[in-house]
């Protein structure tokens, strides 16, 4: 099986893969991959890469249930796609339970040291760190919350053996697979990573060099660890010589130590946490609650644009870009002032999504001119808000995972490390988050505490949006979601606006060049059509264009069964029977 596995790897490597319908395009020599949907029956997996999308779907096969085939996923994107998850890090999951016709919201996100204060990353003078300085080393990682999240919900969802989940990871692990180009890449343009020793002796010549394109690579230390876990659980990792190593790495690093302990280790909670869900239109669109923004602002978006009445159908046009991304910035200016972890603070959740409130939001939305830099509401049930703070930048340490098996469970996983390579630190062969780094680093602003601060124990605000869709007549219509910082939130927002709104299907939705704002300049893609540029700029809007790296997975409803979608920016596929 495995070799069959690395067989059709290389194949796609060098043109097609027939299972997920994805060609080299002219538009690869940019880094985008010619997509097409694919449709299945029965079941299907959407993931970035299609050995982990390939696991997912075997364990399908053999009677597992979505969150076992999540499991065997996440594993092999661990090796895989080790810029960008793995049990270093944490998670957030929305998983469709058919049977009990209920949704669950499991929270793994990673918490803050029992040691680790509000001044964690302020220089002597006063003034916050930079962010390049902060993130490598041990200050920047949190404790992992993955595998206890992942646990949780196998308890109560799962149908195989938890061991049996780890076999086709650890055995890619121990026989290699091939280098992809995206990871080849990342490698190279990644100065931190090379320091540290595990991850140069594995990934790199003795010339410094990464590992070449399409080059079997082995990690024999994360079989090692794959196969503890496999046999002792989650325990194997937050006890014993796993979380040992962990703590070592992290606390003798020789220029940004951290003080992560034992006891951190051993005392992290996963949590189950009730889903954020409301209205668009006719669909019910269910997300991830605080600490995540990713569920209030998507609402939040949704909810002015409808306030504004319905967009016109077809191509998209520069008043939709303007409408658009004037909601966002509306959105992320409650973002940066209510949002933090709900364990530390009040978040006027059900204030922020209110209809009324959004309403009366969405009047500050001229047609033919912009607000600029917004400011933040007052929602119902707020307690004080700060400033917004403004924005950071998009990350390659993120995936998404989108899952419907045959009975009718679906899940959707927004899975991180959050920049590449994380904390840049490597144990047991596997990469260290550097999730630290999304707390706010002032923790004062205008002499009144900063929701965001670091805090011991506490969760850092994420912007992860994972969501679950369900049709007029409440039946789940599909699971969605993307990596990419805090731009995660208009990849997926823009993308189910396209799709539920402009009559989008959802592969055009995911190539069509992305627009919104972060409540700062309004952000164009890198390649979409000039003219954009020019109206927005007469209408006042400061125009950045970049490059948007999202990696968009997805699965909609159909009259056959199921239609998964993946990004062309990324090397990830759906696949299905």
């Amino acid at each position: 099986m495995m070799r069959r596995l690395i067989l059709g790897f290389l194949i796609l490597l060098h043109g097609a893969s027939a299972a997920a319908q994805t060609t080299l395009a002219p538009e690869a020599a940019t880094g985008r991959l010619a997509k097409q949907a694919v449709e299945a029956s029965r079941q299907m997996v959407a993931a970035a890469h299609p050995l982990a999308a390939q696991a997912g779907l075997d364990i399908l096969r053999r009677g597992g249930s979505a969150i076992d085939a999540a499991i065997a996923t996440q594993a092999m994107l661990n090796l895989v796609e080790p810029q960008s998850s793995g049990i270093g890090g944490g998670a957030f999951i929305l998983y469709w339970d058919a049977k009990q016709n209920l949704l669950y919201a499991y929270d793994g996100r990673e918490t803050a040291p029992a040691a680790a204060t509000p001044m964690r990353f302020l220089n002597p003078d006063g003034e916050p760190m930079a962010f390049a300085e902060a993130v490598v080393g041990g200050r920047s990682v949190g404790v992992p919350g993955l595998l206890r999240v992942l646990e949780m919900a196998h308890r109560a969802h799962g149908r195989l053996p938890w061991a049996n989940l780890f076999t086709a990871a650890i055995e890619t692990a121990d026989n290699g697979f091939p280098v992809t180009p995206r990871l080849h890449q990342l490698l190279k343009s990644d100065p931190a990573l090379r320091r540290d020793a595990k991850a140069r002796d594995l990934y790199y010549d003795t010339n410094g060099e990464p590992i070449a394109i399409g080059a079997l690579l082995r990690n024999p230390d994360l079989a090692d660890s794959f196969r503890r876990i496999a046999a002792l659980g989650a325990d194997g990792f937050y006890r014993g010589p796993l979380a040992e190593a962990i703590v070592a790495a992290v606390t003798t690093h020789p220029q940004n130590p951290g003080d992560i302990t034992l006891a951190d280790l051993a005392n992290y909670q996963a949590k189950a946490r009730t889903p954020l869900c409301g209205r668009f239109r006719l669909f019910t669109l269910c997300g991830f609650p605080p600490p995540s923004s990713g569920g209030i602002a998507t609402l939040q978006i949704l909810g002015i644009l409808e306030a504004l009445g319905p967009a016109q159908p077809g191509p998209v046009a520069v008043q939709d870009i303007h409408r658009y991304s004037e909601a966002a910035r509306l959105a992320f200016a409650d973002r940066d002032a209510y949002v933090a972890d709900p364990d530390f603070i009040t978040v006027p959740t059900n204030g922020l999504v209110d209809k009324a409130y959004l309403a009366e939001r969405a009047k500050q939305i001229q047609p033919d001119s912009s607000i600029g830099i917004a400011k933040p509401g007052s929602p119902p049930g707020r307690r004080g808000a700060i400033p917004p703070l403004g924005y950071g930048p998009a990350e390659a340490g993120t995936s998404h995972i989108s899952i419907v098996d045959p009975e009718g469970n679906a899940l959707a996983m927004t899975t991180t490390i959050e920049s590449a390579f994380g904390a840049r630190l490597m144990v047991g062969g596997f990469l260290l988050n550097n999730q630290l780094t999304d707390f706010s680093f002032r923790p004062e602003r205008d002499r009144r505490p900063v929701a965001n601060r670091v805090e011991a124990n506490k969760r850092p605000r994420s912007s992860m949006a994972p969501t679950i869709l369900f049709d007029p007549n409440g039946n789940l219509y599909g699971s969605l979601g993307s990596p990419g910082g805090s731009a995660i939130i208009n990849y997926v927002t823009r993308t189910i606006w396209l799709h539920l709104d402009k009559g989008y299907g959802l592969q055009a939705a995911f190539d069509l060049p992305h627009f919104g704002s972060r409540n700062g300049p309004t952000e164009i893609e890198m390649g979409a059509p000039p003219e954009w540029v020019a109206a927005l700029e007469a209408m006042g809007h400061q125009v950045r264009t970049l490059e948007m790296t999202s990696g968009l997975h997805g699965i909609t409803r159909t009259i056959r069964g199921w239609l998964g979608a993946a990004d062309p920016r990324r090397e990830g596929i759906a696949v299905g029977d």
